[in-house]
């Protein structure tokens, strides 16, 4: 490429550069200019071979984030906020970074649909209410504010993506065959809950979209095309990947054996329409279901 066309590359900022952030460097690579902020020095040499240039900085210290807000003209943010609290002070501080240079024209925030609350198993979209049950969720509302406002007052294009649970065959913590294995359980039928996934391949493009057509204030849910119970789910999962499937217990008997954080997943219930995804950002998902991630595999 040359000096001149390498300069007319537009310019991107990833805050939270982890399993996702590394497939959007995979599908930017040599077309965008791509900055990595990392708080772990010893990531480095992993984002500088992915095509990134990297960045050491901390959320959580205002003072290392100087010199971010000049750097880029769109922001990927896909950094979580902090473990606890009901408000996110890494966004509010990032925010705070980027409105100094007053460069940033463009912000996609990476957030979750887990701000909806329990829904009874109701099939919505974007325009439903949040109401946020636990505090992980508060803190992803407050995230979401705060972005928004940021682009009301800096005329920068705000983009919000609620993702329910990031599933991937090659993704740490994230390959579903993995719980079948373990033999976590699943709820009985007439306790079970609906569930949402999305692959993340999918989900690295659909962030893409998003910088390059997502809508001012938006609202997106990335969001694959089932609408399964979590049995179910794991059930095709077993039965594609030729294991037993997951033992069912009632909801007494999950609170008396699964933590906290599981017993939070399957006390909401939602079933997420995905058609602002396909007619607005144009995504076209690969793995519509977990039927299609797992088939090649399971017949190999």
């Amino acid at each position: 490429m040359s000096p001149t066309a390498a300069a007319r590359r537009p310019s991107l900022l990833i805050v939270g550069c982890g399993d996702v952030g590394l497939r959007v460097l995979r599908l930017l690579r040599g077309r965008w200019r791509v900055y990595a902020l990392t708080s772990t020095p010893a990531r480095r040499a992993v984002l500088r071979a992915a095509g990134a240039v990297p960045l050491v900085g901390d959320l959580d210290d205002a003072a290392t984030l100087g010199r971010l807000g000049a750097l880029a003209d769109a922001v990927l943010h896909l950094a979580p906020p902090p473990p606890t609290g009901d408000t996110d002070p890494r966004t509010a501080r990032l925010l705070r970074a980027l409105a100094r240079a007053g460069r940033v024209r463009r912000l996609v925030y990476a957030s979750t649909t887990g701000v909806y609350g329990d829904c009874g198993g109701a099939r919505f979209d974007e325009t439903r209410p949040v109401r946020p049950a636990t505090d992980r969720a508060r803190r992803r509302v407050d995230a979401e504010a705060r972005v928004r406002w940021f682009g009301r007052a800096s005329g920068a294009v705000v983009s919000v993506l609620r993702i329910p649970g990031i599933y991937a065959l090659d993704r740490d913590g994230g390959d579903p065959r993995e719980r079948v294995r373990r033999g976590v359980p699943v709820l009985v039928d007439a306790d079970d809950v609906y569930t949402n996934h999305i692959h993340a391949d999918d989900l690295a493009r659909a962030c893409v979209a998003a910088l390059c057509r997502g809508a001012p204030q938006r609202v997106y849910h990335v969001s694959d095309d089932s609408q399964r119970r979590m049995g179910e789910h794991f059930d095709a999962v077993a039965d594609l990947a030729g294991l037993p499937r997951p033992p069912r217990i009632t909801r007494d008997e999950a609170r008396a054996r699964l933590s906290p954080m599981q017993l939070s997943f399957l006390g909401e219930s939602r079933r997420l329409v995905n058609v602002r995804l396909k007619r607005e950002l144009r995504v076209r998902l690969r793995y519509p279901t977990v039927d299609d991630a797992l088939r090649p595999r399971a017949s190999a």
